[in-house]
């Protein structure tokens, strides 16, 4: 079945992994990343998630997961290695309204994580919905060949100078035209090779040509 995708902000939302091995650990350190507030369920966790409890990065339940564990939460991943356990986490997940990723069978849920790839503000994400999990492998090593940390310098740059162009620009195909100008291979090479300044002289150039121009 086609899926619907979507980016959410989850920063400051309640999240639940259930689960505490290597698996678990991968998810919690992304709903960290995005700014997640993580409950970890769980006998016995591995020595990265034990650190984050110490650091209080976390909050870990040290028992088995019990029914209405995930009451109240916004987000439940299921992570263990108990299929039955992730099952039934998953129900009552669904049930109380959340939203739940079963790690080990996806179609038990009601969303699924795609591959990704992050630089910064830039997010690049690969799904191929279960079918072919080497096929995404393959394709996510392509673009983060293609699209690297220069990509998410760039936007960093380009947001500093969103609110000038706005002021010169005032159609947003205009705007877009300007970026499709400005973000040219010499702009993302001097981003690559860590020439930052350089390149925001570039696109400020850009930006002063358009202020003459019109």
């Amino acid at each position: 079945m086609p899926c619907y995708p979507i980016n959410l902000q989850i920063s400051g939302r309640p999240c639940m992994v259930v689960g505490g091995g290597s698996v678990a650990q991968r998810k919690v350190g992304a709903l960290l990343a995005a700014g997640g507030m993580v409950t970890v369920v769980s006998p016995a966790l591995t020595k990265q998630l034990a650190s984050l409890v110490e650091d209080k990065s976390i909050i870990h339940i040290a028992r088995s997961y019990r029914q209405g564990d995930v009451n109240g939460f916004f987000m439940v991943i299921c992570a263990t290695d108990n299929k039955s356990v992730n099952k039934w986490a998953a129900e009552e997940g669904m049930g109380a309204g959340a939203l739940v990723n079963v790690t080990d069978a996806p179609e038990l849920g009601n969303f699924s994580v795609p591959s990704q790839i992050s630089h910064g503000d830039l997010l690049l994400t690969i799904s191929t919905g279960g079918k072919s999990p080497a096929l995404a492998k393959k394709l996510r090593e392509e673009l983060a060949e293609r699209y690297g940390p220069e990509y998410g310098i760039y936007l960093e740059l380009v947001a500093k100078a969103r609110e000038q162009i706005k002021e010169q620009l005032s159609t947003a195909k205009e705007r877009e035209s300007f970026w499709r100008r400005t973000l040219d291979q010499e702009v993302i090479i001097l981003l690559k090779e860590g020439k930052i300044k350089e390149a925001e002289a570039k696109i400020k150039n850009a930006i002063g040509c358009t202020r003459t121009q019109s």
